[in-house]
């Protein structure tokens, strides 16, 4: 299905689950959707299961919306001990859009429902609100521990059957612009990954980027993640700055909110620093998730001047996040939207879009990890591994299932609805939905790289390495083994560390 129709069926006022693979698109659809609806006068409640996911939306959690918190259960009488506030919200609600829907475990969809019928005081599936659900079943599952109620995904929940919501399988690719790596990953989501994609994936971690110290590394746990970000920060020369988060709001509040900004309470910052923004520009200088290095700090305000790979150089003053309940604001947050971006979590990469990666898949421990995190990239030659698991390369075996019954689903409602293909091709024409364009940012820097360094991020070939090795016991220098070899000098040494080992002596 394309972009435009799921578009329209969701305007119709169909309960919908919007799906398709990692850079389908599905997040720009929900905005145009979202913003459409609104202009509309309809009351739309944007959530998602986590914190962060709800930032990129603007919006707040479900189980913040709901009221349901962290529990498994409904206690009996929760109607009576429910806010004015919150009841109103639910009340006013013509829309509810639940984001990252793979990570909500079905009980908790039904509790939602369970909820809104009784507050609204309509036996329908959640009260006869519009339902747009938004997620990947290939992506991050719910997790389940071990003192707290287990479930599975919400295709499962009782309220699911009941809405029978129509299906959006979008199967445009926005991201991906390598047949190669688009092949890995469907032959991961289809569970048919054989053994030349596994030595491909193998292969890049024979390669080592040129400008590896401008690139966002990819860890699985938090601890890797801190550990690396101090260090780098801590070899820079020079003053370090520190901007201190402002907040609004109630304690309880702001503490739920800083769990879902990406942006630190302290940010420690020096020149020379790599950076990530973790918002998107209001006057679109930057994305969240551009990279950038601090090179300078504002005469006066002391603000961080950052200059992007895009090549903007812009002054980084304070932005805001807040936490709303419909309309009502809850919490603020108000800080310098940077983050230290030598490395970050897989999860929280979760939705972005990286020119390239440094990918280390050796502690992955939950199904669906390996995929997001490769998914990051445009291609094959922007990814780098710094080692891989095997449950690094592992899906759902219930995702595949359910993947299974969804596309069938999903053939069935695009003939039932076809009929609103002209509408859609009108609403483009208009200008009204645009499908997102293809970054060429990486790709234009590496033509021009290889302007200098012809060979620049080309795999090393046998015979490249074997001169490489008699040339440089014969004496040659990096210089005249980057022009012999047309590759950068950095890429040249890392060559030879990994030959001779890293304590080899080189001549410049």
């Amino acid at each position: 299905m394309k972009q435009g129709i799921a578009l329209e069926i969701m305007l119709s006022g169909e309960s919908v689950l919007l799906t398709g693979s990692a850079g389908a698109g599905k997040t720009f659809v929900l905005n145009q959707f979202i913003k459409i609806a609104k202009n509309e006068g309809k009351h739309v409640s944007v959530t998602a299961t986590t914190g962060l996911a709800a930032t990129h939306l603007g919006g707040t959690t479900i189980h913040s919306w709901s009221g349901i918190g962290i529990s498994d259960e409904l206690r009996h009488g929760f109607n009576d001990k429910m806010s004015k506030t919150r009841r109103e919200i639910i009340e006013k609600t013509d829309v509810l859009i639940i984001d990252e829907i793979s990570m909500l475990h079905d009980y908790r969809l039904d509790m939602v429902d369970e909820i809104c019928r009784v507050v609204r005081k309509i036996d329908k599936p959640f009260g006869g609100i519009q339902l747009i659900m938004s997620g990947d079943f290939f992506q991050l599952p719910p997790i389940n521990r071990g003192d707290s109620r287990a479930g599975g995904f919400v295709v499962n929940s009782r309220v699911w059957h009941e809405l029978d919501p129509v299906i959006c399988y979008i199967e445009e690719q926005y991201r991906q612009d390598d047949e190669e790596l688009l092949d890995i990953l469907n032959s991961m989501r289809a569970g048919t990954l054989v053994r030349h994609h596994a030595e491909k994936l193998l292969a890049r971690t024979e390669e080592h980027p040129e400008d590896f110290e401008l690139i966002t590394e990819l860890h699985t746990v938090n601890v890797d993640v801190d550990r690396l970000n101090e260090a780098r920060l801590d070899t820079l020369e020079g003053d370090e700055l520190f901007y201190t988060q402002a907040t609004t709001g109630s304690k309880n509040y702001v503490e739920s909110l800083q769990r879902s900004v990406l942006a630190p309470v302290t940010l420690r910052l020096k020149k020379g620093a790599l950076v990530m923004a973790v918002k998107n520009s209001p006057n679109k200088k930057y994305v969240n998730g551009s990279l950038g290095v601090v090179i300078d700090f504002e005469r006066g305000t002391e603000y961080p001047i950052v200059e992007f790979k895009s090549g903007k150089v812009v002054t980084m003053m304070p932005d805001t996040w807040e936490q709303r309940d419909g309309e009502k604001k809850r919490a603020s947050i108000s800080q310098i939207p940077l983050r230290l971006a030598w490395a970050i979590t897989v999860h929280k990469s979760q939705g972005m879009t990286l020119d390239a990666a440094i990918i280390d898949l050796r502690k992955a421990f939950v199904e669906g990890m390996g995929y997001v995190a490769l998914s990051r990239v445009k291609n094959l030659r922007s990814l780098y591994l710094t080692g891989i698991n095997q449950m690094a390369l592992r899906v759902s075996q219930d995702a595949q299932n359910i993947d299974e019954t969804l596309r069938a689903k999903a053939a069935n409602d695009q003939k039932k609805f076809a009929h609103l293909e002209g509408v859609a091709k009108k609403r483009k024409e208009k200008a009204l939905l645009k499908p997102a364009k293809k970054s060429t940012g990486w790709t234009a820097k590496i033509a021009k790289m290889r302007e200098t360094y012809p060979n620049a991020y080309k795999p090393w070939e046998k015979k490249q390495d074997a001169l490489l090795a008699e040339k440089f016991q014969n004496g040659a220098t990096i210089k005249e083994l980057s022009k012999l070899l047309g590759r950068h000098e950095g890429s040249i040494t890392m060559r030879l560390q990994k030959q001779f080992g890293e304590d080899v002596a080189i001549i410049n």
